[in-house]
């Protein structure tokens, strides 16, 4: 799975004490692992049921292996590999999770006016932030436009019977949206298992339902968009719903003092400059906000506001101005507020 910003939200856990010198037992499981270049954290009530953690991390994991093995571009033999590395107009083979992933990926380039595109990897792998090396010096305007000829969602055709394309080197890149996924999988799981209150977290992209043991509402916080420091910008609680930030404070590189974004414009096929460097959107399924959230990133501050209101999203902004950062926050956002 190519690497990106590992987003900003973190968990917090609550201890009980049962006295002052015996810790009862906590309530919660706490199950952890590594996927897609990063880590995993579930948090959940402890099940009534004979499920034992040891059964339920070994499906989470192989879960988990699955979505990998669909969407990975760092393992070769992965799924969406094998189809970047088709020549064009071969008909691959789609799996259910890779339909679905694809399809929601096609309507958020519609809904955004082509602003998400999955087919941006070229550019991606271009100004360093993919499997690729580094480049050793800046990409210049000839290497972009060759790089943007490969570039665009319309050239891949997803039908019945398959996958394919209609350029050779189209590549696609669904790390703007494979976490929220994989978030949105684990919380499929839990929902089969009869667990219907958890916390899950994958590289910072995050599913919540139900409540803690003790009833208490589950809070995340929402990083100051910072690279050298960490600390909370806002504690929220969105409910039953997935949650994922964007921004570009950690994940970049520098060249003779200037800043290089991981985020690619695909109408410039070059990194955003905009002073937008935070993006958090809740919706009912993360795979969805973690794309809108890489979206909006994409179109900056005030293209972001009117996405946002004009279609209804719950979504924080975070500008860096002169005397420091400032948040927009939609009207549906705004209940998410603690």
């Amino acid at each position: 799975m190519k690497y990106k910003l590992l987003r900003s939200l973190s968990f917090f856990v609550t201890l009980s004490l049962l006295s002052a010198c015996e810790p009862a037992p906590d309530p919660h499981w706490l199950l952890q692992g590594r996927t897609m270049g990063t880590t995993y954290n579930v948090k959940l009530v402890t099940p009534e049921s004979a499920l034992t953690q040891a059964t339920l991390q070994q499906q989470i994991d192989e879960a988990l292996i699955a979505v990998n093995d669909s969407m990975s571009t760092y393992q070769q033999d992965s799924e969406l590999s094998r189809f970047n590395q088709s020549e064009k107009g071969a008909l691959i083979a789609v799996s259910p999770a890779l339909r679905k992933v694809l399809n929601e990926s096609i309507r958020l380039h519609q809904l955004s006016a082509g602003v998400l595109d999955v087919t941006v990897g070229p550019l991606v792998n271009l100004w360093g932030f993919g499997p690729k090396a580094r480049p050793e010096v800046v990409p210049d305007d000839n290497a972009i436009q060759q790089a943007r000829e490969q570039v665009g969602i319309e050239h891949i055709q997803l039908t019945d019977e398959g996958l394919s394309k209609d350029i050779d080197d189209l590549y696609v890149d669904l790390s703007t949206i494979a976490k929220g996924y994989g978030v949105d999988v684990i919380a499929e799981l839990l929902e089969q298992q009869n667990i219907h209150d958890y916390l899950i977290e994958i590289g910072g992209e995050m599913r919540i339902a139900g409540s803690k043991q003790d009833g208490a509402e589950w809070r995340v916080a929402i990083e100051k968009p910072e690279s050298t420091t960490r600390s909370v910008q806002q504690i929220i609680s969105v409910g039953d719903n997935g949650i994922a930030t964007s921004g570009d404070y950690r994940n970049y590189h520098e060249e003779n003092g200037v800043r290089y974004s991981h985020l690619i414009d695909p109408f410039t096929g070059k990194p955003i400059t905009h002073n937008l460097v935070s993006v958090t959107v809740v919706h009912p399924s993360c795979m969805t906000a973690d794309g809108m959230a890489t979206a909006i990133s994409v179109m900056g501050l005030e293209k972001g506001i009117t996405f946002a209101e004009e279609n209804n999203l719950a979504v924080m902004l975070i500008s860096r101005e002169k005397d420091g950062f400032k948040t927009y926050n939609s009207p549906e956002f705004a209940a998410y507020l603690r």
